[in-house]
């Protein structure tokens, strides 16, 4: 039988964080009344001129520096020529031989491995603008709001060799996005946007597959939903002998597949030239050094950083860096509380949880590092019980309240005296002779039982652990 192996390279656009368009003063703010934010520079109106926007010219850089990329000596401009409505001048500004950055790397963290992803090049260029297609009538719209807007296209080598290994890249692309502060990588405004290049060869052989482009993908998920399809499809047609054509296919989330749009373009059906009304420019090392010594620390060396100065499981240390804001936080909590491990688990379990079902991020809430740190130590030191933590996390995440008020308040401290906890133990092993009898027949997941009785009892004021010694103590022989 034979053994297949599939490839997948990514193209990732990003729409760059500045207040006006990349070669025009138009607005870029979001949702605006169809056509308002439109001039005869993005209109492709004859005469008009284009004029390269210096921020945003210096995200890209900043962009490529961050991802590890050597910039060109030379920065040059291209038209990409092409018909389509929402594109009024019938071709697009971009790079083409001569990108901006390229040679450079993002590495990511998969089945407990590490992989590098080398980034092939990094481009800027205009954005087209957008068809609406009304559900009833048979009439299409074109909104060039978006027209011109600044673009970032991010691609990578085919070095990704399964979906799941895409969708990490993803991942961790947009969190090196985010450190860097030139996008808000909103998926759902269209600020970040992905197609997906996937071929399937047997194992070992050379060259690659027959590749098939994958386009209309809203979230991480439908890129790696929409790859796992396409896998599936390509090892199918080539187990049954079937040709495959390269070719641009939409994904289909509701149906859960893709369908074919249109047969692939090559570069040359783009008739690439060199855009006669910028012209090429360079930048000097100075300028590149500068903007290179100004970068953030990026999530990669804050991971290994936080995992050798917290000792945090490199796994943990990784999920914390994905998000600047928790990774802030928790360094905060850390240094307050003194119990790293701890604050990361709390961080990564409850508090995430909790951020994920509200749908807001740790910056938007009202919990301070402070109190989470102090809520660690009333768990360590036994005053509370971690069920009890868990039960008044969400008060203070809502409403700032120290976690100390909240128990003092309500009463919540674990029962502490001796004599009180041994009453309530002989309660519950009187109360539940079935569960003492299989305890002592070897059964120990009475015992557990019989500790969650006891915790009932005390409406989780119990310590478990000297419950569950007691129990022990009372119940021996």
């Amino acid at each position: 039988m034979k053994t297949y192996e599939t490839v997948i390279g990514l193209e990732v656009h990003v729409q760059l964080a500045t207040e006006s368009k990349v070669f025009c003063g138009c607005s870029t703010k979001f949702a605006q009344p169809p056509n308002a934010s439109t001039c005869p520079v993005c209109l492709g109106l004859p005469g008009a001129l284009p004029v390269l926007n210096k921020r945003a010219f210096l995200f890209a850089v900043k962009t490529a520096l961050g991802l590890g990329c050597r910039i060109e000596g030379i920065i040059k401009f291209d038209r990409k020529n092409y018909y389509y409505p929402d594109l009024p001048k019938n071709y697009q500004i971009s790079q083409y031989d001569l990108p901006l950055g390229h040679d450079g790397a993002c590495e990511i963290f998969v089945n407990g491995r590490k992989k590098k992803i080398r980034i092939k090049r990094v481009h800027l260029e205009e954005d087209a603008g957008k068809l609406i297609h009304p559900a009833s009538g048979n009439s299409s719209f074109v909104d060039f709001n978006r027209s011109g807007c600044a673009l970032l296209e991010i691609v990578s080598e085919a070095d990704l060799a399964t979906p799941e290994e895409a969708y990490e890249y993803l991942t961790a692309l947009k969190s090196i996005l985010r450190y860097l502060d030139v996008s808000d990588c909103n998926m759902e405004e269209g600020s970040l946007r992905c197609d997906a290049n996937i071929s399937v060869r047997v194992k070992g052989a050379p060259g690659l597959g027959v590749k098939a482009e994958i386009k209309n993908m809203n979230s991480f998920k439908a890129v790696r939903d929409a790859l796992r399809y396409e896998e599936g499809r390509h090892r199918g047609a080539l187990e049954l002998g079937e040709k495959i054509v390269q070719e641009t296919r939409l994904w289909d989330a509701e149906q859960g597949l893709t369908r074919s749009m249109r047969s692939k373009e090559q570069a040359e059906d783009y008739r690439y030239f060199p855009e006669p009304d910028l012209v090429p420019f360079s930048v000097k090392k100075e300028e590149i050094e500068r903007i290179k010594s100004g970068l953030p620390e990026l999530p990669q060396a804050k991971k290994e950083r936080l995992a050798r100065e917290y000792k945090l499981a490199e796994y943990d240390s990784g999920l914390l860096v994905r998000d600047s804001g928790i990774a802030e936080f928790f360094e905060r909590a850390a240094q307050a509380s003194s119990r790293p491990k701890q604050v990361a688990n709390w961080i990564l379990g409850d508090v995430s949880a909790f951020l994920n079902s509200e749908g807001v991020s740790i910056k938007e809430t009202a919990l301070k590092a402070e109190h989470l740190a102090e809520l660690v130590r009333l768990v360590d030191s036994g005053k509370i019980s971690g069920k009890i933590a868990k039960g008044i996390l969400p008060k203070i995440i809502k409403k700032g309240i120290p976690p100390s008020e909240i128990v003092k308040k309500e009463n919540l401290s674990q029962i502490q005296d001796e004599g009180q906890l041994e009453r309530i133990v002989e309660k519950v092993i009187a109360g539940n002779e079935k569960s003492v009898k299989d305890y002592r027949a070897g059964k120990e997941q009475a015992l557990m039982f019989l500790v969650g009785q006891a915790m009932k009892a005390t409406k989780g004021k119990a310590n478990p652990q000297k419950v569950s010694a007691l129990i022990k103590e009372k119940l021996k022989g």
